[in-house]
């Protein structure tokens, strides 16, 4: 008869990331640790060659039946970009009166019940960090994609196998961790989804077509100063079950 599974607790929560078994971090676990998301970057374009290497990364990433269900677009003309930067502009300063109740010309009740009705329906999208980032956009704050001088789309194929909005982060997270490894630095922006909501414009512009809609872009440049580096971070519980035995390890 197995051992019914207990719990035991070992070990204390750790802020910061710390090699186990006393070994040094290997070069690429380095990478993955070190990354951090770069939100000022320097005027200076992204060689082709270093793109094309990012986006062979993500090529590689794994998929369900590897199926694939991705499509890039590379953005690279600043005339453009511009243009996206202001629908996006203009798609946060209709949210935005409905987010920040404080300011808004409607007054504070019939915000507060639209936000509501919103954040149920829309849960993911209008969580604290979307709800705040939509606002900064607004009001000129900062811009969706940091100045970065190139731009990778990530489109999502509608008929991928299970769940294709996971697929695309695998895709997205070997991407940025390539540009990393190379001396890049990225931000994985989610606000290129507003352009779904301006109907066929945008998909027209780019050349989306069924079965693909935007999804995400990671911005990708130089950046500036040097962001990077391990720092501390909350960790997790985590429940591990071994031999009939449940603990907690961190």
């Amino acid at each position: 008869m197995e051992a019914e599974a207990e719990e035991v607790e070992t070990g204390d929560a750790a802020e910061t990331s710390v090699p186990l078994e006393g070994q040094d971090w290997n070069p690429v676990e380095r990478v993955i640790l070190e990354r951090r998301s770069v939100r000022k970057y320097k005027d200076q374009q992204v060689p082709e060659a270093l793109v094309r290497r990012i986006l062979e990364a993500g090529r590689f990433a794994p998929s369900a039946g590897n199926s694939q269900p991705w499509k890039f677009i590379v953005i690279r003309d600043q005339a453009l970009i511009d243009r996206i930067e202001r629908d996006i502009r203009r798609f946060c300063r209709v949210i935005a009166p409905m987010l920040d109740t404080r300011q808004s010309p409607l007054g504070r009740r019939i915000p507060w019940l639209i936000f509501q009705l919103f954040v149920r329906l829309k849960r993911n999208d209008l969580g604290p960090m979307p709800h705040t980032a939509i606002v900064g956009i607004a009001t000129g704050l900062f811009t969706a994609f940091h100045g970065a001088p190139t731009l990778i789309f990530i489109l999502k194929d509608k008929r991928g196998a299970s769940r294709p909005e996971v697929d695309v982060g695998c895709c997205g997270q070997n991407m940025v961790l390539a540009a990393h490894s190379l001396g890049l630095g990225t931000c994985w922006v989610g606000f290129v989804e507003p352009l779904n909501y301006y109907g066929p414009i945008w998909k027209r512009r780019l050349g989306v077509k069924w079965p693909y809609e935007f999804c995400e872009v990671i911005a990708l440049g130089y950046p500036v100063g040097h962001p990077d580096g391990m720092i501390p971070r909350e960790t997790q519980e985590i429940d591990w079950y071994e031999d009939g035995v449940k603990r907690t390890v961190y």
